[in-house]
Parts: C-alpha cells; structure tokens; sequence
C-alpha cells in the first residue's frame, strides 16, 4: 500500500482524465474550424499526446509514477521547448523596433506587464508549491518507512511474549499502537493525494509562465496571439479580471507586492 499511494494514484488518474478530455475538447474545436488539419497540427497534437501519455502512464507496477522521488519537480504535461526560457531571459526587453504602436493588440506597456507577471509567478506562486511539495513528499516519505518498520518492530516484540521477556509485551504494544497511528495519519491523510495536488498546481503555473515566455519571444507580433485576448486569457487562468492583473503587474514593477498571482488556488 505505501509502494502504491492509493491516494496519490487516484489524484492522478483524476488530473490525467481532465487534462486528456480538455485535450480532446480543443482537438475537435480545431477540426470544426479547420476541416483540413495542417501537418503541424498533427505534429502538435501528437507531441502533446505523447508528453500527457509520459506525464500519467497507466497506474501499473514497474510504469507507474515514481511515488517517491529524490526531489520534488512540477508535473510537466505539454510538449517541453528547451529554448524558450533561455531566450526569455536573453531578451528580457520590450521589441522597441516592432512595439512602436499598437499592433495585433501588442504594446510595449502590455509586455512589460506580461514579464513582471512571469516573474510573480516564479518568486511566488510556482515557488510556494514547490517548498510545500519538497515538505509534503518528506513527512510522506517517513511516514512510509516508519509505518512497516513499526509494524516489524511489534511483530518481532509479540513473538518474544511469554518467554521470560519483561520487554516483549510493551514493545510490541508500543509499536503496534504507533504503527496504526503512523498508517492512519499516512493513508486516512491522505498525505501521497496532497502531495500530487501540489506537483500539479506547480506544473500548472510552470506552464503559464512557459507559454506568455514563448510567446513574448516570437518577435513578429503579427504571428502572436491576441494582446488583448491573451491578457484576458492570463487573467481569467489566475482568477482575475483584467484590470486587477494589471495592478498587480504595476505593483510588482515597483516593488511593492505582497499577494501571489493567483486567486485560484
């Protein structure tokens, strides 16, 4: 039962079957627009296929999720882009030459608001999972081991009662008793479920902010998104409207934030 984390594989399966049916959704939205899916939507739907696949394998033993990691990582679900992130950082400037006015609904104001909330995210929200996940997965970790080591303990102290061993009956007691506590605490808990809530969360901000990195690093402004609809989309992801987001941008800028980027969770 500790190899496994019933609770943690069903958290899993959980997330696994909504992020595969909001995959299915946008696929078939796509084939409603476009009746002749290009080669690189194929390719795209693909990858993220696979990388969903890689993210929740089948909850078999040998291929299931490593229940107990050496460190604590974000779940990654979506097809990775190396680059991006490094080329984020390189060109941490507004493109001056192509933001001169207000093109596809892009300015230079809207993309200084897009970084700061990037770097909101990753001193904050993405930041206070991962420290809380490191947490979770090691009280989980001791409470694995303990439980069984526990449970030996008694089992050992029971077969010695009755011959002569003032010890025996005490021990074995003791340990049964914090054994049961231990297991109770573990799988009543539900500590392996909290933890994978917390991988999750984490990955969900990890994508956030890879996805405004990858687009504020298409040059062309004209290739983007949106500005507008891919503020609103921003907001709308952490719970917030679309004046609220750009206060809190403001306020980061200057140095003045207090709060995390969502109101989510």
């Amino acid at each position: 039962m500790n190899k496994i984390q019933p609770s943690q594989l069903a958290e899993e399966q959980r997330n696994a079957t909504k992020l595969f049916m909001q995959l299915q959704r946008e696929l078939q939205t796509l084939l409603a627009l476009r009746r002749r899916p290009s080669e690189d939507d194929v390719k795209e739907a693909t990858e993220r296929v696979l990388a969903l696949d890689k993210a929740y394998p089948l909850p078999l033993l040998g291929k299931m999720i490593e229940k107990f990691p050496k460190t604590f990582e974000p779940a990654v679900w979506w097809p990775e882009k190396e680059n991006d992130h490094h080329q984020f950082q390189r060109n941490n400037k507004p493109h001056h030459h192509t933001m001169k006015q207000n093109r596809n609904g892009w300015s230079e104001e809207l993309e200084m608001e897009m970084r700061e909330i990037v770097k909101v995210l990753k001193s904050k929200d993405t930041e206070d999972y991962a420290r809380l996940g490191s947490l979770g997965l090691k009280i989980n970790k001791t409470l694995a081991i303990s439980g069984p080591l526990l449970t030996g303990i008694a089992a050992v102290g029971s077969a010695f009662v009755g011959i002569n061993s003032s010890w025996a009956a005490p021990v074995a007691a003791a340990a049964g008793a914090l054994a049961a506590t231990v297991n109770t605490l573990e799988h009543g808990g539900q500590v392996g479920m909290v933890v994978e809530m917390y991988r999750n969360c984490a990955g969900f901000f990890t994508l956030l902010e890879e996805s405004i990195e990858s687009t504020l690093n298409e040059s062309d402004v004209e290739k983007r998104e949106n500005g507008e609809m891919f503020e609103m989309k921003v907001a709308l992801q952490l719970g917030r409207s679309v004046s609220e987001l750009r206060d809190l941008a403001k306020r980061s800028s200057l140095s003045e934030l207090d709060e995390f980027a969502s109101k989510l969770f």
